[in-house]
């Protein structure tokens, strides 16, 4: 089949302009891709009904399968949703999660108490995005719930402490990943005065959208932050649980989904699955990164092996492992049988909604590659551009093509390497500052995106509509992006660091002042 090229053509981005404008209007996630979709197999076959039907058949294809064999990546994302929706529903019958709740009762005495419990755990678990948002997820969200802080917040702090911490961590699955694209762009242009872990650490306190992310997530808890939807959410968590719990020192023997929580329960029946799913997630992290190394004759290293690890196989294997001694939990208290089937089979029906999501963004993931949208992205950088200007041109290009595409790491794979090829033709000197811009405007498109992975199942750890937490979260990754345009704007203007950081603390505490203002109204 052939198909249109529009890599240069502004058409190119009209399906995602579609699936994005009609999932803010309509607030359906599912009816938006799929009309996205279609609108995009149209163009990409010239109007060509039949040719489109093969063409969405053969994307959904791809989505399941890869050459000839199952798409690894894809599907082990899936299985660990779906582990751990049986793995969270089994705590919740073992009484672990009720014991936690208890006891996070008799030690956090405020709502404030319970979101920052949230935000540090956010800030802990940083091996993943993913493994973040849905671990920290199921920890959080009875203790949140008990303290009435909206779904809307509690998706908010997982998307952002996920993603950012992973930014900043070399130690990480993206820390890896973006580590072999600098080592590349290093090695290209002949920069030998630092390696790509030091260029990597070099980085950290450029990504200022990454830095005041996170700042901004305990800003909104300890100063109650509150504005626009999100205000309105917590006003209504509010309301809701009061009239459900009465009082909020009670606990309820039944969860959202009608699981009768066992009295027996303890603290340990939710740490020690928790904990043996990170240590086993880690372990297999090195296990598999090891085994790829030993295959292309490398000595063995840590970060050698986060560089080389199958990250979708790892999470998978984790959550076995941390499956495994949830089943003990119940298991050591005599639960019947039936009980921990029927718990189960409710905890991976939980995630059916999330992988249908998921489905539809890979699915429009790659419609969106096929109209070559990044690659008429990036050429927009190209012409007559005064050099201090580049860092935050590729800061605001990097957003828009993560907004579009939902995709962090394509946005990296594409842009890194345009970001150094610029660096390298005008200004050496700019080399970092455009790279953290690069990767500081991916986040943050990220994050903004409907039909990014990471919103979806941010969502999907706080149990919350995905459009509420697209709209509340809105807002503040839009005002936190003002503040790193500031920082990437003087250091393109002056090279100085300590410069960047102190007109961007400078925006940043503007900016939280009238937060705070349009929060009290």
């Amino acid at each position: 089949m052939i198909l249109t090229d529009f890599a240069t053509s502004p058409l190119s981005v009209m399906p995602a302009v579609v699936a994005l404008g009609l999932a803010i209007i309509t607030r359906r996630v599912l009816l938006s891709l799929g009309l996205g979709i279609v609108f995009g197999a149209l163009l990409l076959v010239n109007w060509s009904f039949s040719e489109g039907a093969i063409y969405i058949l053969t994307t959904v294809k791809s989505v399941l399968m890869e050459e000839g064999g199952i798409n690894t990546w894809n599907m082990s994302i899936v299985g660990f949703l779906l582990l751990l929706g049986m793995m969270t529903a089994l705590l919740t019958l073992s009484g672990g999660t009720r014991a936690f709740s208890l006891w996070a009762l008799n030690h956090i005495k405020d709502k404030r108490g319970a979101s920052l419990l949230a935000a540090f755990l956010g800030v802990f678990i940083f091996i993943d995005d993913y493994f973040n948002s849905l671990a920290v997820g199921s920890i959080a969200r009875p203790v949140t719930d008990r303290f009435h802080v909206s779904r809307s917040k509690l998706a908010y702090i997982l998307d952002s402490t996920a993603a950012p911490m992973c930014i900043l961590m070399p130690l990480s699955s993206w820390g890896a990943y973006i580590m072999t694209i600098i080592g590349g762009i290093l090695l290209s242009h002949g920069i030998t005065e630092y390696s790509a872990l030091g260029a990597y650490v070099r980085l950290i306190p450029m990504n200022f959208y990454a830095v005041f992310t996170l700042l901004m997530v305990f800003a909104v808890i300890w100063f109650k932050l509150d504005v626009g939807l999100m205000k309105r959410h917590e006003i209504e968590a509010e309301k809701n649980g009061a009239e459900k719990n009465g009082d909020h020192q009670a606990a309820d023997l039944h969860d959202e989904f009608g699981i009768e929580e066992s009295e027996k329960g303890k603290v340990s029946d939710l740490v020690l699955p928790i904990f043996a799913l990170i240590a086993a997630t880690l372990f297999f992290m090195q296990y598999t990164g090891g085994l790829a190394l030993a295959a292309n004759q490398q000595a063995f290293s840590v970060l050698g092996a986060f560089e080389n690890t199958d990250v979708g196989m790892s999470l998978c294997y984790g959550a076995l492992v941390g499956l495994a001694f949830a089943i003990f939990t119940v298991l050591k208290q005599k639960i019947a049988a039936k009980f921990i089937l029927h718990a189960a089979w409710i905890g991976g029906r939980s995630m059916f909604g999330a992988i249908i999501i998921l489905f539809f963004a890979w699915a429009i993931g790659t419609v969106i590659g096929d109209m070559k949208t990044g690659a008429y992205l990036s050429s927009l950088v190209q012409g007559n551009i005064g050099v201090q200007w580049l860092p935050v041109i590729m800061f605001v290009l990097s957003g828009a093509m993560a907004f579009s595409t939902g995709t962090s790491w394509g946005t990296f794979g594409i842009m890194l390497p345009i970001a150094g090829d610029m660096a390298g033709a005008t200004e050496i000197s700019l080399m970092l500052p455009m790279l953290s811009a690069v990767l500081a405007g991916s986040v943050f498109g990220d994050h903004c995106s409907p039909i990014s992975d990471t919103t979806i199942l941010s969502s999907t750890g706080a149990r919350c509509r995905h459009i509420d937490h697209v709209a509340t979260q809105l807002p503040y990754a839009l005002s936190v992006a003002g503040v790193s345009a500031v920082g990437f704007v003087v250091i393109g203007f002056t090279d100085s660091l300590s410069l960047s950081l102190l007109a961007s603390c400078i925006a940043f505490s503007a900016l939280i002042v009238v937060l705070k203002f349009l929060s009290k109204r």
